[in-house]
């Protein structure tokens, strides 16, 4: 079993609740649900979330930490929305918010459009885009969909990475 799942999680001003195989986390931001699976039981207790394995299974230990983790993801998230910054380097690309797509020219022959999820917000600055949700899922995915599109090449370093990534770069062609 998850060392995560044997200690309570701490809801502090948030309030969890399980009804009907649906967890449910409201906090001051936002209102978060997550479906349960049937193999975990999520216990709210006064000192916090316990969750636990409803039998003996692998699956059941495993999914046990990961519960665990969604939930803390879900209580911090109800409470402050967290936030990812993509970076865009190179001549002439460019990225924009046109209603709810992001519209992206990255050096193709045609410019790439992505609908925003609902539950993301999406800002950009110059070269800078700010994602900011409660559902860090959902950022963390979305922020993963749009690096996809031109990740950052070793070279010259031109492409979408995030903010603090570290781009290992690899010498070019030398002069004889």
């Amino acid at each position: 079993m998850s060392r995560l799942a044997k200690k309570p999680i701490s809801v502090g001003k948030t309030t969890v609740s399980v009804a009907g195989g649906t967890l449910t986390v409201k906090g001051a931001k936002a209102t978060l649900t997550k479906r349960v699976h049937p193999t975990v039981d999520i216990n709210v207790a006064p000192e916090g979330v316990m969750i636990t394995p409803k039998d003996g299974s692998r699956l059941a230990k495993a999914l046990t930490g990961t519960f665990a983790s969604h939930v803390k993801n879900m209580v911090q998230g109800a409470e402050t929305p967290y936030v990812k910054k993509l970076i865009m380097d190179g001549v002439g690309y460019k990225m924009e918010v046109r209603g709810k797509n992001i519209v992206l020219t990255v050096g193709f022959s045609h410019t790439v459009s992505l609908p925003i999820p609902e539950e993301v917000s999406a800002k950009v600055e110059k070269n800078v885009m700010t994602l900011e949700s409660s559902n860090k899922e959902s950022l963390g995915q979305f922020a993963a969909n749009i690096r996809r599109i031109k990740p950052p090449e070793p070279y010259l370093g031109k492409g979408i990475h995030y903010e603090g990534e570290v781009i290992r770069r690899k010498q070019g062609k030398k002069a004889v």
